[in-house]
């Protein structure tokens, strides 16, 4: 392997790719004057060392400029520049979002500052008007003082009757029957309103006898007066009695009757009231029995029909005696009440001129009655003119019937209602009042 000769050749040195380095076209050929020489230049020009590599094209600029003496330019500095404006590049979202969130934080300053503004302006607004309204209300006060004594005690008075105008809510009358499920406490109210819009379903006209050929008034009350006979003696309900005369009223308003017939009708319209409020329903043998055997079973059971196809089967009605339970439960009635009451009801079934007024009107006019003749002061109160929505003078000229029939229930062949009503199970009603009435006329 061949020897390379030794001393022939200089160790490597600085190539001249820094700036500061030695500017040199062949650095190998330099002799150590010339580098010198360069330094002394180097040092004259003031340059300044950087990490930025020298190429070709920037080392040809350096050296035109030393060799025609123009000043360098500081290379550090411009690079300084540039990573500044580079770092300003890359930065500039984050100060657009700093900026962005300092302009929101101003735009809200300024909404809070409004809305601060808007606050005291309301508040002044409302201290001027509370003001004015004090204003006001001292200017009322003076004028009311400058009125006289007299305009003082007028205004007292109409506020006095004002506050006595105004409704105290009544006392709750189904408080007592809250636990009994066969009251209906929760629909009560409702069922009652519907019992007064319908009621003009159960009354019938009151001159509709005139249409009849064959019968009057008269035969009415008959039929009628021994129905209530034949009622008592069958022991059945109240509610019986009172659809029994319902019916009958209706079919006879529709249908022109025979004379013969009329009793037909009466036994098949309690038969029908029997199988409607009834639990132990007579048989038809009895009520056939009961007319002495005038009609047969066949007759019977072709008025029925007759009957019920002429009220379209329409048997669910409010009669007095509905209205009746309702009202003696708003007058808190005591036995005694309710026996007067009820009697004073049937003594009106049998006169034809009562029919002019509703059921709730007659039952009303009864108790009203009822607590006259049993001297129960009022007798007439707030209770019971908002449950019956009737008033008194509304119940006066009924009122006045009824005590007619009343003086007169004893006399006359119709007196199954007195007699009825003058036994020990209904406390001798009849009679106990016919002789309160007597005292009564000797005072």
């Amino acid at each position: 392997m061949a020897t390379r000769p030794s001393g022939n050749r200089r160790a490597l040195t600085d190539i001249g790719n820094l700036v500061g380095a030695l500017s040199t076209t062949c650095v190998v050929t330099k002799t150590q004057q010339q580098q010198q020489q360069v330094l002394q230049q180097n040092h004259a020009n003031k340059f300044i060392k950087v990490d930025r590599p020298i190429t070709r094209k920037f080392g040809a600029e350096l050296t035109e400029k030393q060799l025609h003496g123009q000043p360098t330019r500081n290379v550090e500095k411009e690079n300084v520049v540039t990573w500044r404006s580079k770092q300003r590049r890359t930065a500039s979202p984050r100060k657009k979002r700093s900026n962005n969130c300092q302009i929101n934080e101003q735009t809200n300053v300024k909404m809070g500052q409004e809305e601060e503004e808007k606050d005291k302006e309301n508040t002044r607004k409302k201290k001027l008007e509370r003001r004015r309204s004090l204003s006001d209300s001292s200017m009322m006060l003076v004028e009311t003082k400058d009125l006289s004594f007299e305009r003082e005690k007028d205004l007292q008075e109409s506020c006095e009757i004002e506050m006595e105008d105004v409704e105290s809510p009544p006392p709750n009358i189904d408080k007592s029957d809250a636990r009994n499920p066969l009251a209906v406490v929760e629909y009560v109210d409702d069922i009652y309103s519907f019992y007064r819009r319908t009621e003009f379903l159960s009354c019938v006209p009151a001159n509709y006898m005139s249409n009849q050929s064959d019968i009057n008034h008269r035969m009415r009350a008959i039929l009628i007066d021994w129905l209530i006979e034949v009622h008592h003696k069958l022991e059945l309900m109240p509610e019986t009695l009172f659809l029994t005369i319902n019916l009958i009223d209706r079919y006879l308003s529709y249908r022109n009757v025979m004379r013969k017939s009329l009793q037909l009708v009466g036994i098949t319209g309690m038969l029908l009231a029997c199988k409607y409020e009834e639990i132990c329903v007579p048989l038809l043998d009895d009520f056939i029995f009961i007319s002495d055997k005038a009609y047969t079973r066949e007759d019977v059971l072709e008025m029925e029909k007759s009957i019920l196809n002429t009220l379209q089967f329409n048997m669910s009605v409010p009669t007095a005696f509905v209205f009746m339970k309702r009202f003696l439960k708003a007058a808190e009635s005591d036995t005694m009440l309710e026996t007067v009451s009820f009697y004073l009801m049937e003594l009106c079934m049998v006169e034809y001129q009562m029919l002019r007024f509703p059921p709730s009107l007659v039952s009303a006019s009864a108790i009203y009655t009822g607590r006259c003749m049993l001297r129960k002061s009022p007798p007439w109160n707030k209770i019971l003119s908002y449950h019956s929505t009737y008033s008194e003078d509304q119940l006066l000229e009924c009122v006045r019937l009824i005590e007619e029939l009343h003086q007169n229930a004893s006399q006359g062949k119709l007196t199954s209602v007195y007699r009825k009503y003058s036994v020990s199970k209904y406390s001798c009603v009849a009679v106990l009042t016919k002789q309160q009435q007597h005292k009564q006329t000797s005072t």
